[in-house]
């Protein structure tokens, strides 16, 4: 059977992509879908083995997945996209956009991070502790087996290095709450090493898009009608 990613669309217009984090599903978005579609043709995905989309035979990797971005693309004919990632969905937009920059026209990265050490030790020492439970499951447990491959993608990935960062030359807005499960000093570093990027920390924890969904629809939106309203060459 082909394989094929589950997606919903909503809108007009320049192509706004939504991916979600780590065993989320496009709903997560459900608050930017209603209001960016007024202006924009959002296109939210439910990552390969999440929500709607099949796992299928392929890696349960952050690099698989990005190369399954490229395939919907591709299919649904489609370059110069919003790509607004979140968590690992920011993750696979960095690895994308340094794959494939001719498909992206700016970037969102709201709590990202380029390594696992940028996880604040409260939630990266229980998720190592759950890892290694389920990895011992995993062979008589297909639940277990799920939960250790979801798990794996946030304990060993993403591995990106400051150098390939400085790759990324798409504007770039960096957001993420001061209260989040990223370190804010990882998360400055982050756009600190995108070259035209800006940072803008958010009251609140790391799921700000849909906790305080005006105030960040607020602060994409500047964002997004200086880059398409204002000069396409504004350096941040």
């Amino acid at each position: 059977m082909e394989f094929g990613l589950h997606y919903t669309e909503q809108g007009e217009g320049t192509p706004f992509l939504l991916l979600h984090g780590n065993g989320g599903r496009f709903a997560y978005f459900m608050h930017q879908i209603t209001h960016f579609s007024n202006q924009y043709r959002v296109i939210a995905v439910d990552t390969r083995g999440h929500g709607e989309s099949p796992r299928g035979d392929a890696p349960f990797s952050l690099t698989q997945f990005a190369e399954d971005l490229k395939c919907l693309l591709d299919t649904l004919k489609l370059k110069k996209v919003i790509l607004l990632g979140f968590s690992d969905g920011g993750n696979i937009a960095m690895l994308f956009t340094l794959r494939y920059p001719e498909y992206v026209s700016c970037l969102i990265l709201n709590g990202a991070n380029f390594y696992p050490n940028g996880l604040k030790p409260t939630v990266r020492i229980p998720m190592l502790l759950g890892y290694i439970r389920t990895s011992c499951c995993s062979t008589i447990s297909r639940r277990a087996k799920a939960k250790k491959e979801l798990l794996g993608l946030m304990v060993k990935e993403p591995y990106i290095s400051p150098e390939e960062l400085h790759k990324i030359q798409v504007p770039t807005l960096v957001i993420a709450g001061d209260k989040d499960m990223i370190k804010q000093t990882h998360t400055e570093q982050l756009a600190a090493h995108i070259p035209n990027s800006r940072l803008v920390i958010m009251k609140g924890d790391h799921f700000i898009a849909r906790k305080e969904p005006s105030v960040f629809n607020c602060e994409v939106e500047k964002f997004l009608d200086e880059m398409y309203h204002g000069s396409n060459n504004v350096a941040y």
